[in-house]
């Protein structure tokens, strides 16, 4: 039996038993991708990450995994590792690697203490949804009120625009069709100014609803951008999870213009609340 070490961190918060929850497996070496999505799936977080040498210059490389299948990038695993691995790497930006490349992660420290970080995203590619019926019937609501767009950074997710933070509160997906219809993240989402309120569900990648999703929260401010919702430069700050009894606060920004998109960054705290390990064969 071999024993595998892991943290648990809530991410997108500063408040322990809030945000979104990760495991973070901090030596990997050796383990096969099955047995980390076993043990991904026995965790049942919407994503666990496993931390392995780098391969290319950077301080570490992660493979992420939802409950039933790995995933090239994801925003709250990449950032809540970088919480987990500040203390022993002692650096303020470490360069994560993922499948959509190398991710930096900028720190901000009180004392010794990590208290923010900001990642630099992939810039996503964009493409209008078509036929986008189904995916409205699936939420079960009317309409959008901005085109609804896919997005795309290694994790696609799909935007529907609602008119008010009351209307996505009462959002009730039918998750069956939802899968059925959206094989990508399904991000609802309202607000005006730099305040937003949204929902993310992703039933087709076994996680029905997320607490704090940081891969939607970068292209949120892309789409609110190129639809004049938002001046290129200004940072929204996003609130999410609240339905979850899960309260989570991101912050993102877009540098550049709709058609010189230079830099997508999505920042937040993270805390870590527990550490544990695995006995594995």
């Amino acid at each position: 039996m071999r024993t595998l070490r892991f943290s648990i961190c809530d991410v997108f918060t500063d408040t322990p038993l809030t945000g979104n929850q990760l495991a973070v497996f901090t030596d990997a070496r050796g383990v096969p991708p099955e047995t980390m999505q076993a043990l991904a799936a026995e965790l049942g977080f919407s994503e666990s990450v496993f931390v392995l040498r780098p391969e290319q210059r950077g301080h570490a490389r992660l493979r992420i995994f939802t409950p039933t299948r790995e995933v090239p990038f994801a925003g709250h695993p990449v950032l809540g590792t970088a919480f987990v691995l500040a203390t022993a790497l002692q650096s303020d930006e470490l360069r994560l690697e993922t499948g959509r490349g190398v991710i930096p992660v900028r720190l901000e420290r009180e004392g010794a203490a990590v208290r923010f970080g900001w990642m630099t995203q992939p810039v996503p590619t964009v493409s209008l949804l078509p036929e986008p019926q189904a995916l409205l019937d699936a939420l079960g609501v009317a309409g959008s009120t901005l085109p609804i767009e896919l997005y795309d950074n290694g994790i696609p997710h799909a935007y529907v625009a609602l008119p008010s933070s009351d209307d996505v509160a009462r959002v009730r997906p039918d998750f069956e069709r939802l899968a059925a219809v959206a094989p990508h993240g399904v991000s609802t989402f309202a607000g005006r100014g730099t305040d937003y309120k949204t929902r993310m569900f992703a039933p087709s990648h076994g996680v029905n609803e997320d607490a704090a999703t940081g891969s939607a929260a970068g292209p949120l401010a892309l789409h609110l951008a190129r639809h004049g919702r938002l001046a290129f430069g200004d940072a929204i700050r996003i609130e999410q999870g609240a339905e979850l009894g899960r309260p989570s606060v991101l912050h993102a920004r877009v540098i550049g213009s709709a058609e010189a998109v230079e830099c997508v960054e999505v920042g937040g705290s993270a805390v870590v609340v527990a550490r544990g390990e695995f006995r594995v064969p």
